[in-house]
This record gives C-alpha cells, sequence and structure tokens, in this order.
C-alpha cells in the first residue's frame, strides 16, 4: 500500500465538486470548451478592483527591506489593527489586533479554529446543506461531525439543533451567506441560536464556541445585510477570506477574529497563532497581508453577478424548476425533479451542462449551480435545461 487507507478513502468519497469538474475538463476536451456549460465550481470570473491592482503595483515596488521577511505568526501587526478597526466598525464591538489573527484562506482559519479546539471525540455540528470540505476539516483534528438538517428554506430549525446538543459538542459551525443555497440566516434566528447555545454552554460547564464561515458577506442582493454573529453570541469566531469580495482565491488570504466578549479569548486565540505554525501554515501570505489591511472597504462591483441571478432563476422558473432564490453568494441550489439527484445530474450532462449533485453537500434531491460564469453560458444553458427537464416529467 503506497498511501494511507485513510487517504485512499477519502479520495473515493472525494469532493462532489471537484469531481464533476474533472469530468467537464474531459467533456470539454473532447466537445471543445464552447459547447459545454459548466456550473460546478465557485470560482469568481470577476476581476480584482481597480484598487487592489493599484496597491500590488506600490507595494510590489515598494524598495524598502525585509518585506517578505517572517513575521509574527498572528500576521502583520499594521494589518490586524486595520482588519479590527473595519470589524469594530462594522459589529459595534471593541476589536483590537490582539483578537485577529491573518490566515491561509478562511480554508486555513477553520482549520487552525478546529485545532485549537478540539480534543479527540469532540463534536462539532454543521447545517445541511453544507460546504463538503467541512467534514474533512473536523477529521482532521480528531472531532466528530455532527449534521444538523435546515428547513426547507435552508434556515435554521432550532429545535434540530437543540436535540443535536450534547456534553460532547465543542462547536457549531456556519456558513452565512451559506454555500451551496444562497441564504442569509436571519438576524432573529441567530439570537435564537445565540441564547440556546449560552444555556447549553451554563448546563455542560464549557462554552460551545459558535464558527462563522464568511467569505460571501459582501455578495448579497436587493439591498440586505447579513445579521452580525458576534451581536447574537458572546462566544463567536469568524473565519473569512478575500476571496470572494475581492476576488482573490488563488492568492489564499483572510483572517480569524475572535469575538471581543469570547471567554477563554485570550488563551484562544495563543492556541491558534501557534496552531498557524504548527500546522504549517506558519503565516499568512506576506504581500497579500499588506495589501488587504489597506483595501477593507473595497469590494468588486456586483452587478454581474446580480444580472445573472436575476435571468438564471427566470430561466429555471420558466422550465419548470422549484427553486429557493439566492439571497446573496454566486450559487442557485434548486430541487431535482427525480429523488436521485445524481440521476437527474446525468440528464443534464446529456445536455453537456455541468452541475453538482446535492447529496455532495448533504442534501440529497438538489443540486448546485454556480453563476459566476459569463452570462452567454447561462443563456446558451436554458434550452438544455428546459429539454432536461421535460423528459424526466
Amino acid at each position: 500500500m503506497v498511501i494511507s487507507q485513510k487517504i485512499k478513502a477519502a479520495i473515493v468519497g472525494s469532493s462532489w465538486i471537484r469531481r464533476m469538474f474533472e469530468e467537464g475538463a474531459e467533456l470539454k476536451a473532447r466537445l471543445g470548451a464552447d459547447q459545454v456549460f459548466d456550473f460546478t465550481l465557485g470560482n469568481p470570473d470577476l476581476e480584482p478592483p481597480p484598487a487592489f491592482k493599484m496597491a500590488l503595483q506600490e507595494a510590489a515596488s515598494d524598495p524598502q527591506p525585509g518585506l517578505h521577511r517572517y513575521m509574527p505568526n498572528a500576521g502583520l501587526l499594521a494589518t490586524r489593527q486595520s482588519l479590527a478597526r473595519y470589524l469594530e466598525e462594522l459589529h459595534g464591538l471593541p476589536f483590537t489586533a490582539d483578537d485577529l489573527i491573518m490566515t491561509c484562506g478562511a480554508a486555513g482559519g477553520i482549520n487552525v479554529i478546529l485545532k485549537a479546539l478540539l480534543d479527540p471525540g469532540d463534536e462539532v455540528i454543521i447545517l445541511a446543506p453544507f460546504f463538503p470540505e467541512y467534514l474533512y476539516y473536523i477529521d482532521n483534528h480528531a472531532g466528530v461531525c455532527r449534521v444538523v438538517e435546515t428547513n426547507d428554506h435552508f434556515q435554521l430549525a432550532l429545535e434540530l439543533l437543540a436535540a443535536a446538543l450534547s456534553a460532547r459538542t465543542r462547536a457549531v459551525l456556519i456558513n452565512s451567506p451559506n454555500n451551496p443555497t444562497g441564504q442569509i440566516y436571519s438576524a432573529a434566528s441567530l439570537r435564537g441560536l445565540g441564547q440556546l447555545l449560552a444555556e447549553q454552554s451554563q448546563r455542560y460547564g464549557r462554552p460551545i464556541y459558535l464558527i462563522n464561515d464568511e467569505p460571501y458577506r459582501r455578495l448579497v442582493y436587493e439591498g440586505l445585510t447579513v445579521p452580525s454573529v458576534f451581536a447574537a453570541y458572546p462566544h463567536t469566531l469568524l473565519a473569512t477570506s478575500f476571496s470572494k469580495d475581492l476576488c482573490l482565491p488563488g492568492e489564499r488570504i483572510g483572517y480569524v477574529a475572535v469575538s471581543p466578549q469570547a471567554q477563554g479569548r485570550h488563551e484562544l486565540v495563543n492556541a491558534m497563532i501557534l496552531a498557524n505554525r504548527i500546522l504549517g501554515f506558519v503565516n499568512a501570505p506576506a504581500l497579500m497581508q499588506r495589501l488587504v489591511g489597506r483595501l477593507t472597504h473595497e469590494a468588486v462591483d456586483l452587478t454581474p453577478y446580480l444580472e445573472r441571478r436575476e435571468r438564471f432563476c427566470q430561466i429555471m422558473a420558466d422550465a419548470g424548476y422549484d427553486l429557493v432564490k439566492p439571497q446573496g453568494a454566486f450559487y442557485l441550489f434548486p430541487r431535482s425533479p427525480l429523488t436521485d439527484d445524481v440521476a437527474f445530474i446525468q440528464e443534464l450532462k446529456r445536455e453537456n451542462i455541468l452541475a453538482v449533485p446535492g447529496r455532495g453537500f448533504g442534501r440529497s434531491g438538489y443540486f448546485r449551480l454556480a453563476f459566476c460564469v459569463p452570462q452567454s453560458v447561462i443563456e446558451r444553458a436554458a434550452a438544455g435545461f428546459a429539454r432536461a427537464r421535460a423528459r424526466v416529467g
């Protein structure tokens, strides 16, 4: 055996997103890229805002020595100070640089959090539908994943959450705005979650932490706002990145923020700083840290995403699909016309349309479509969506 049994099993059960993306690459090579309508990967197709490119040029030409050396594992002080001011303005809490750790994207941040929190066998609750890599992140740190369903509109089902909490629960990991549904958890439901976690933390004698994975915060539509998780519950940790709002997924830059009200805050921050190093991240990329600290109020123009969302929802409605309109992010998550979502994905593939089955996100009977693609791809796929829906009745 060349590789471990555990990784061998993980490869077999690897992400449906990547699996369908790879099938798409084969289809494009055979038919031509213009004949394939690929909605599998949430890879932002917009360019970073002009302010980023200007800052990048300035930073790259800065003659000051030592700019690319090691730094404190928490990250550059000036960057953390800048982000702390932004978070204080956004959430109305007295964040300082000591509450933040710069990380290799939100994924790196979640792994740093879990490494700091979990003992073997500790449980982390995630909400279905969920980003599939959460399963691996929790397993990375010997945790046990507990999946709790959301309701039919993909909002929190507090009664199901309450039933899942136990003395082994160490954290609840949420994602709002959500991938794959695009839904935003309401302020009222977050307050309800916060009250529930406060009661159970007191019952079990240790805080149950609320972790919000929030890279889509600025990708919201129709004037909606994302409620503050920090306002809902004191023992809250934020993991986020600049992958979506600045369109920098390949740069792997993000951060973790600990609520100034969190119990054990200083010990937790110190543990995460150590975790950042021992997990092999060491520190977030130096050049990107210097840039994002200057761009706290910058974001891409959402107009293309908004136009695509509107048109895509109309196409799906005209073809007879059942869909909860996304409030944010850049995904649709329609109900599959067939109970077997994988079988329906194959029907779409007959039309050269590539989608991801809902079971890959923990919710069978649905499928995900990423609309971070050119408008022309959506338009040219419309007839294929209609034909596939008509075939299955």
